[in-house]
């Protein structure tokens, strides 16, 4: 076996677009068998799109997918039954067949053209049927169950499959929290117990820290954290990404970590969340300038927010990544006014403005405006430019402002730890 087949799912800074929207942006996974991987995400954030990428419905702009080291879209359909099942989120089912007929569909991929299903596809059904706990309705049509037991049936016809990988898009979606556990608890003793390799996409963050191995979170289409769910799960990845505050508690019979949200915090439209510490606190940049002082102001605990930006700039990159609330603008476009009406409302929710030495022309020219705006009445922080290096192209507007910036009481700061210990003093605590 190579070092590529030892991973049953492996995606290689896959981006996947639908018309002009990015749905996935230069992801890469490895999942290593027999483990089981819960994506989690915002609604959007991309996790169907990750698992139809994986299943070869969808082909990457950029990237590629593998199964078992073979690019998923150079193999058949019927070999990639083989390899991966599926377990959709919600499925039409219009005949009222049997459950013991309906979970036999599963065994297509091993049958020859016009083969019949054998003794041994029946046996294979059976078996799957009981796993599920639904022996006593292989009778019953499929249209006549539960929703819970629906459910189960479409996971028994994935394990008919007999397949090593075992991909599933909201499997506990319509479910009572019963029949959540139920399901979840199946799939974790396949996992655990026969080796299966689990990918299943959840929007219950404390089911996935209870049955996972491993999270991983999407947001806005890129990973922002995988780990194990020890390590994943806390209350500032849920008010950064899900924009909820919540309490993290701790299982104490198993020290499984778990979340008890509060509240909503304010949506993004009508200015930024406030940080559950410290913070907001504003950095304008552009063309990676900001993207230290985003990463620094992050780590240390603020909440920060970011803009105005353009499309496709690497500071905005950086600031999506990290859950801040920004102002985008369209690529190479000046900043219009629905842009800057939401660049004054960061501004003016911030308790600290850092500029970072980004070159201004005429189109980004109003981030400095704005920023003089709020002189007097929120901390600015200058980062200093390098000596040498040309940065005002707005023929000298741009220098202007920053000299009013220094004569109104902006402090100049020499990088992100100077930073760090200049906010100490306004926030009130020491910043490691």
């Amino acid at each position: 076996m190579t070092d590529s087949q030892a991973f049953p799912l492996r995606l290689r800074s896959v981006t996947v677009r639908y018309g002009g929207r990015t749905a996935l942006q230069d992801v890469d996974l490895e999942v290593p068998r027999g483990q089981f991987l819960a994506l989690a995400g915002p609604n959007g954030s991309g996790k169907s799109t990750l698992l139809r990428a994986a299943l070869g419905f969808l082909a990457p702009a950029h990237g590629s997918v593998e199964l078992f080291g073979d690019d998923v879209r150079g193999l058949s359909f019927a070999e990639r039954a083989r390899r991966v099942a599926w377990v959709p989120q919600d499925e039409n089912t219009r005949d009222d067949v049997p459950l013991g007929e309906y979970v036999l569909y599963g065994r297509y991929a091993h049958l020859s053209w016009l083969q019949g299903e054998t003794p041994v596809d029946r046996e294979a059904a059976t078996r799957a049927l009981a796993a599920v706990g639904l022996s006593h309705r292989a009778t019953d049509g499929i249209l006549s169950v539960s929703g819970g037991e629906r459910q189960r049936a479409i996971l028994a016809r994935a394990l008919v499959q007999d397949s090593p990988l075992l991909l599933l898009d909201e499997p506990t979606t319509h479910l009572d929290i019963g029949h959540q556990l139920d399901l979840l608890g199946r799939v974790r003793e396949l996992s655990r117990e026969r080796g299966v390799t689990v990918v299943a996409a959840l929007h219950d963050l404390n089911l996935a820290a209870r049955f996972a191995d491993r999270i991983v979170v999407l947001f806005r289409g890129r990973r922002v954290a995988d780990g194990p769910p020890t390590e994943v799960l806390s209350e500032e990845l849920l008010a950064r990404v899900w924009g909820v505050v919540a309490d993290l508690r701790r299982d104490p019979r198993t020290g499984v970590p778990y979340l008890l949200p509060h509240h909503l915090l304010p949506p993004a439209a009508s200015g930024p969340a406030p940080l559950l510490e410290k913070g907001p606190v504003h950095v304008v940049g552009g063309g990676g300038a900001g993207a230290a002082y985003l990463r620094a102001l992050s780590e240390a605990g603020f909440r920060v927010t970011a803009g105005a930006l353009h499309l496709l700039d690497s500071d905005l990159e950086t600031a999506e990544s990290l859950g801040a609330v920004t102002a985008v603008e369209v690529p190479f476009a000046p900043i219009g006014p629905e842009v800057r009406a939401r660049l004054k409302a960061l501004l003016g929710a911030a308790r600290a403005i850092v500029v970072a030495p980004f070159p201004v022309g005429p189109s980004n020219l109003p981030n400095l405006e704005e920023v003089r705006s709020s002189l007097g009445h929120t901390p600015i922080f200058l980062v200093r430019r390098a000596s040498g290096v040309e940065w005002d192209f707005t023929g000298g507007r741009a220098s202007a402002i920053d000299e009013e910036l220094r004569l109104g009481g902006a402090r100049v700061v020499e990088g992100p730890a100077d930073l760090l210990s200049a906010l100490a003093g306004i926030f009130g605590t020491p910043i490691a």
